[in-house]
């Protein structure tokens, strides 16, 4: 299988870890990323909120570039997936809406290319059974809480997710890996991460907010596909919040037995390593 891959902004900064995990899991699943060439900023999540139509145009310069190389899109990042699909469900819908984008663009959208979450291809393209018999390493005794936050899954009319209220997608990737999925409530509520530098008190208490629901219901950790969320979930938290946040890819890649697992971890801003040194899940 191969996609255009669109690693956006985050992933070449605050979440090389992300980007890194990412490329070596795909890897091992022979997912071969094309990195999409000469790719701009999304806007995510300023431009929306400046501009209507360039929030739009910015992503759909990428859906053409996409489209001519012919291959459907993905992108890890939670926030350029939303402003990436937006963008193809105003171009798929047609009308003046549409010839307005694709004037702004220069070019005409044919409709040959589809935009895809990491997460979404891992689940729909290569399949959980697949994902499943690469396991070498259980995530046995990780309990997880799945946070989605609020962009991958929502609006309905724009990602097509059945359950966006409660989807179930990293759940389910994570009891194939041997992970223990922890019920709880919170797993769409917002982190608060577009107001960590502008109101950071907003943003702390949501972020504590999460954290202590996450450990109420019996968490170790929070799993996440959005590299906002996990820097936020990270910088913001109080300090006596100790339960670290990984990127699904990185249990991926650690239930896989793969090498880079420990570079990746080493990244995070809060040590994931003590709880996974106490259950054996890495050396």
């Amino acid at each position: 299988m191969k996609l255009s891959y669109y690693p956006g902004c985050s992933l070449e900064a605050t979440a090389k870890e992300y980007d890194a995990s990412a490329r070596t899991v795909c890897a091992a699943l022979d997912v071969e990323l094309a990195d999409l060439a000469d790719w701009n900023c999304c806007g995510a999540t300023s431009a929306h909120n400046l501009n209507r139509l360039l929030a739009l145009a910015l992503p759909a310069r990428n859906l053409v570039l996409a489209e001519n190389a012919g291959l459907d899109l993905v992108t890890p990042c939670a926030a350029c997936y939303s402003r990436l699909r937006t963008a193809e469900h105003t171009l798929r819908r047609g009308g003046s809406a549409a010839r307005e984008l694709e004037e702004a663009v220069g070019a005409p959208f044919g409709g040959r290319v589809t935009v895809l979450s990491l997460l979404e291809a891992m689940v729909k393209r290569v399949g959980l059974s697949a994902v499943e018999e690469r396991v070498k390493r259980p995530l046995t005794g990780l309990k997880v809480a799945c946070y989605y936050g609020c962009l991958l899954v929502r609006p309905r009319e724009v990602t097509g997710v059945e359950r966006p209220e409660d989807p179930v997608w990293l759940d389910d990737l994570m009891r194939r890996l041997g992970a223990e999925v922890i019920p709880w409530s919170f797993k769409t509520d917002c982190c608060g991460a577009s107001q960590a530098i502008t109101n950071p008190d907003v943003s702390r208490g949501l972020v504590a907010r999460l954290l202590a629901r996450a450990g109420e219901a019996g968490a170790d950790a929070l799993v996440t596909a959005c590299p906002l969320c996990q820097t936020n979930l990270e910088m913001q938290r109080p300090t006596s919040q100790g339960a670290p946040c990984f990127y699904f890819t990185e249990l991926m890649g650690l239930a896989f037995g793969l090498d880079g697992a420990r570079s990746w971890l080493g990244r995070h801003l809060v040590d994931p390593f003590g709880l996974l040194r106490s259950l054996s899940l890495i050396d």
